[in-house]
């Protein structure tokens, strides 16, 4: 079966009913957030930038934010037959990719971005049920709507699956 491929860029976001896989490439500090909808087989994938809108002097782009990012992509889902309570998410990404001499929480926009988008989550009473975050490497990942698993690809790392 062909699957549609839909490539998911810097601070946006997508989703779509199956047969699909949503992928972004390069997730450095940034948050991949994988949502999935295992009955309706609805994915959708946002490449979080920053963790809070309400700090940003331009918060036109929603999909750039978690805190926006996180309910468009909850709507788009439900709109293609998702039901809120049977959505699971999967979070990717949020690397610290440079060293600092002061390690000010400001800098550690990685940790920032993990830390929102979990508490975005939490406050729509979506479960998180895997992880990869952290670490000093960048990420590309794809997510797949037959079965929701969340393949990571990284220079270095090798490929996994959560």
């Amino acid at each position: 079966m062909d699957i549609e491929i839909i490539k998911v860029g810097m601070a946006d976001l997508n989703s779509s009913r199956h047969p699909c896989m949503i992928t972004t490439l390069g997730l450095g500090s940034c948050v991949g957030v994988a949502l999935y909808d295992s009955t309706a087989k609805v994915a959708g994938l946002a490449h979080v930038m920053l963790p809070s809108s309400e700090q940003a002097k331009n918060n036109s782009n929603i999909a750039k934010f978690a805190d926006t990012a996180i309910v468009k992509l909850v709507d788009d889902m439900i709109k293609l037959g998702a039901r809120k309570d049977r959505i699971v998410a999967k979070l990717a990404g949020g690397a610290q990719m440079f060293v600092f001499n002061q390690s000010s929480d400001l800098m550690r926009i990685g940790y920032r971005n993990v830390v929102a988008s979990k508490e975005k989550l939490k406050l729509l009473n979506i479960p998180i049920i895997s992880e990869d975050t952290g670490g000093n490497y960048g990420r590309t990942i794809e997510l797949y709507s037959d079965d929701g698993r969340l393949m990571i690809k990284t220079i270095g790392f090798g490929i996994k699956q959560i």
